[in-house]
Parts: structure tokens; C-alpha cells; sequence
């Protein structure tokens, strides 16, 4: 914030500077004690220097963050009631013919993790929904993506789901918007008729809005939320350290078809997202997706029948990654059951801050970690 100095000038007289005291918005301000110092006229040509010391505050720089509240899902100073929101997530197709992804780019944080055939299947958690124009293509639940959605009190937009799912997502225990409702698919979805079906089901920001009215949804964050990660200050960023931590300059996640990895650029610190030998970018703007943020999290992976439905553990405990600014450390992750958080633990067991911004997760399995891999720099990746 820019400072603001006013100073008056009369013939004869000294001039007087009076300073007023703003705390932040979590707490009450306290009048700072005054300053009275007598300073002389200052002579032409003369340059007026600050005179305030190291232990006095002008309070015209402290940002009080009025009418704002740190996010939930970013851990940034977004507005109050967008803040008090509970946000939607949405399952997004992530075949080759399913792409480009629209809206996806707006998300906070991106799920993703394996389903049949080798293939890998996204879920965007998006705080500010309302204004999205396109968003999808909408695919079919998987019951481990329900879960995930459920840490973060999301409501959950999908289109169908795998048998193993039916029953829960039926429970009441999830709000979720189902386009296999008629009702839910007259309100959210739309068809764009310049696609073959199953990737031309979407949604806008209206459409999601007139489905959780529709639905009777509570909008707001109960009052005992407290979201699922830990957030560094913008001015104290996370400097990753400790005898695990390595050079990660690019990220390899080791899915096998669309054979994902991230990229660190140092100029705006964000990790850069490509897939299938190109980037990996939103078809609303074909912006290349970036996050902050990147949790791996090794979990057990087993195949349910002979349709190759998966089974992915989301309780438990397991070891992992988290990766920023260019390094990695290993963590460990527990989760006591499925309306409960997550939880992110570094190597002297403390639970881990995050970097302000976006997150993806990767869930890989664990009997697959050969494929997993850390450099410093793209040039190196095999």
C-alpha cells in the first residue's frame, strides 16, 4: 500500500505529524502510543526524511484485509462471502478424446487419480463456481472420488456412476448433483452437439447454481469447518528442507496413458502441467494449467472385477510427496476415516504448511513407485 504523506506547510510555524493505528481483522487495534516530535521547517532544497524508528508503524501500509477471509481451498485473502462458501467439485474426463478440458483451470485444487485401462480421471474442487461459462466434459463417478470430495465439504457434480458407488451416493451422506437425474440434468447439464457422447456433457456456473437450489444444498461452510490444509503467510512462504529433501524441477507421476508431468518454472514459482507429449491446458482460454502445489499420495490400488474397476484406499496411512518451489520432501498422509480431512506429516512429524495457492494430488499406487520421478530440471527426464 502506498504510503500517504501529508504534509502543510505555513510561514513561522512548525509543522506536526499526527499517526493513526489500524490492526488487522481478527483483531481488536490498539492505540499505538503517540509520537510528538518537534521538527524544524525544512530549508529549500532540503530532502525530508522519514523519522520514524524501527519500533513505530505506519499504519497506512498494514493491509487489514477488511471485508476478506482466507480461503479454504488456496489459503488466500479472497472475499468474506465467497470465503463462507462450500465449493463444488466435478468429475472431468481425461481421455485423449475428451480433451481440451474446459473450465478445469478455475480450479482450486485438482484431483487425480487412476481408473480403468491405465487411464486416470480428474476431479476440479472450485471455490468460485458461478461464473464458469463451460465446464467438463462431466464423467461418471467413482466411489474413491466421492470420498475425496467429501474432505473438503464439496458438493459433487457428476454424470453416472460405477456400480460400486450407486449405494453411497444414494446414502444422503454426500450432496451430490447427479445428471442421471432428470431434474439435475435439465437444471446443470447441457450438450454440445458438436461432440459424440460421453464427452459432451457440461455445465456452466448458472446451471451449477439452479442445481443445488433444486437440490436444497446448505451453501455456506457449517461453522466448525476447518478445511483441510495449513497455509504458510504470503511474507513467510515454505522453504522445503530435511534429509529427504531433493531437486524437483520437473515431476514425472507415472500414470502410463497420458504419461503426465509438472514442470517449475522459477520466474512465478508455479509448477506447469502437460500431458499426452503437450500441455495440458483449459479450452475456455487455453491458458496451460499451473498450480503451487503438488501432493503425491501413495495408496493401495486393487482391481475389482473383470471390467477393471478400481479399488483406491483413501483411509489409512501411507507415505508420499510434497512439492514445491522446486524441491520435494517425502511426507507421510493419514486419514481416520472419510468424512474426516487428510492429514500431511513431514520426517520429524510435524504436519506439513503449504505454499498459498493451487494444489493437485496425485494418488498413485504404491506398488508402482519405479515410475514416480524427481529432476532438477526437465532437460534430464527420461
Amino acid at each position: 500500500m502506498k504510503k500517504k504523506i501529508v504534509t502543510a506547510f505555513f510561514a513561522g510555524l512548525c509543522a506536526c505529524a499526527l499517526f493513526n493505528g489500524c490492526g488487522k481483522k481478527e483483531e481488536e487495534p490498539k492505540e499505538p502510543p503517540k509520537v510528538e516530535a518537534e521538527i524544524a521547517p525544512p530549508k529549500e532544497d532540503t530532502i525530508v526524511e522519514d523519522t520514524k524508528t524501527d519500533t513505530q508503524t505506519d499504519t497506512d501500509d498494514i493491509d487489514t484485509h477488511e471485508g476478506e477471509a482466507r480461503s479454504f481451498l488456496t489459503g488466500e485473502w479472497i472475499d468474506e462471502a465467497l470465503a463462507k462458501k462450500r465449493p463444488v467439485s466435478c468429475m472431468i474426463g481425461n481421455t485423449q478424446s475428451a480433451l481440451p478440458q474446459y473450465g478445469i483451470g478455475q480450479a482450486d485444487i485438482i484431483y487425480e487419480a487412476p481408473v480403468e485401462g491405465g487411464l486416470t480421471r480428474l476431479m476440479g474442487i472450485f471455490g468460485d463456481y458461478e461464473g464458469i461459462d463451460k465446464l467438463g466434459s462431466v464423467r461418471s463417478s467413482r466411489l474413491y472420488y466421492a470420498y475425496y470430495s467429501m474432505e473438503f465439504d464439496a458438493i459433487y457434480l457428476h454424470y453416472g456412476q460405477a456400480s460400486y458407488a450407486e449405494s453411497f451416493l444414494k446414502s444422503g451422506q454426500i450432496d451430490d448433483l447427479n445428471g442421471l437425474d432428470y431434474a439435475v440434468d435439465q437444471a446443470v447439464i447441457y450438450r454440445d452437439t458438436s461432440l459424440k457422447a460421453p464427452h459432451n456433457a457440461y455445465a456452466t456456473g448458472k446451471g451449477l447454481t439452479a442445481g443445488i437450489e433444486l437440490k436444497k444444498y446448505q451453501t455456506e461452510y457449517a461453522a466448525d469447518f476447518t478445511g483441510s490444509y495449513q497455509f504458510a503467510e504470503e511474507e513467510e512462504p515454505v522453504s522445503l528442507s530435511g534429509s529427504s529433501c531433493q531437486d524437483a524441477g520437473a515431476v514425472q507421476i507415472g500414470y502410463q496413458a497420458n504419461t503426465p508431468y509438472f514442470e517449475y518454472n522459477s520466474q512465478d514459482g508455479l509448477y506447469y502441467r502437460y500431458q499426452y507429449g503437450g500441455r495440458h491446458v483449459d479450452g475456455n482460454d487455453n491458458t496451460q494449467l499451473a498450480v503451487k502445489n503438488i501432493l503425491i499420495q501413495h495408496t493401495s490400488v486393487h482391481t475389482l472385477d473383470d471390467y477393471g474397476y478400481l479399488e483406491v484406499a483413501t483411509t489409512g496411512e501411507g507415505t508420499g510427496q510434497y512439492i514445491t518451489d522446486g524441491k520435494a520432501i517425502d511426507v507421510t498422509w493419514k486419514r481416520a476415516d472419510n468424512f474426516s480431512p487428510t492429514h500431511y506429516y513431514d520426517e520429524n512429524g510435524n504436519e506439513i504448511v503449504l505454499n498459498q495457492g493451487k494444489t493437485w494430488v496425485c494418488v498413485v499406487d504404491k506398488d508402482h513407485l519405479d515410475r514416480l520421478h524427481f529432476y532438477a530440471d526437465a532437460s534430464q527426464m527420461q
